[in-house]
């Protein structure tokens, strides 16, 4: 398979982007090809421009879009990587997907009632991080959040196949290498198990 990690955090050496690097180390050492999609260092632009709405009749992908749209035409998996702000994804994260994910690549076209899928049968994966406990934050009702934006969403919409959702809770600044190296090792056992060799088909 080929994997796209998109990961956003403005710290290059933050857990979030050992995270990213973990998914490329270890599925490639297994077989996959992996391409990371690291959007702080991309400079990213997240704000959808007025020219990118289908509604206007001279819509279309900006060039920095359709870029990122060639080199996800045959992936796999999207993986999205990153942590938790104020209980949701970074604004770079949720850019990306309003604006690579929208009409034209994700689905064709949305209308009252239904829309036109266009990843139908590729998956999607998402991995987070935050200084929370999960206790805390399913109080918080931030699991619940996650999956409307994920699944009862964004991969609804787009056809995709959610594979389930890895969290990483207790990430601090001061945490010791060991604990930070164990959590690594947590998500390599959960990648090998959903596309290592013998991995069952999990939705």
């Amino acid at each position: 398979m080929k994997h796209a990690i998109i990961v956003g955090h403005p710290n290059p050496s933050s857990f979030t982007l050992a995270m990213a690097n973990t998914y490329s180390a270890c599925l490639t050492a297994h077989g996959h090809e992996t391409i990371v999609r690291d959007l702080y260092r991309l400079n990213f632009d997240p704000c959808l421009k007025l020219s990118e709405m289908p509604t206007r009749p001279d819509w279309g992908p900006a060039p920095d879009v359709q870029v990122e749209r060639e080199l996800m035409n045959d992936v796999n998996a999207f993986a999205f990587v990153y942590p938790l702000w104020f209980n949701s994804p970074p604004a770079i994260i949720k850019g990306y997907i309003d604006r690579v994910f929208g009409a034209g690549f994700g689905y064709a076209y949305l209308h009252a009632g239904g829309q036109e899928p266009l990843l139908t049968n590729r998956h999607l994966i998402h991995i987070t991080a935050s200084a929370s406990s999960s206790a805390w934050l399913n109080e918080q009702g931030a699991a619940g959040s996650g999956r409307t934006l994920f699944e009862d969403a964004f991969a609804h919409v787009c056809g995709l196949r959610v594979r389930p959702h890895i969290h990483f809770d207790g990430i601090v600044p001061d945490l010791s290498p060991r604990w930070l190296a164990a959590n690594l090792k947590t998500l390599e056992t959960k990648l090998i198990q959903y596309f290592g060799p013998g991995s069952t088909e999990l939705t």
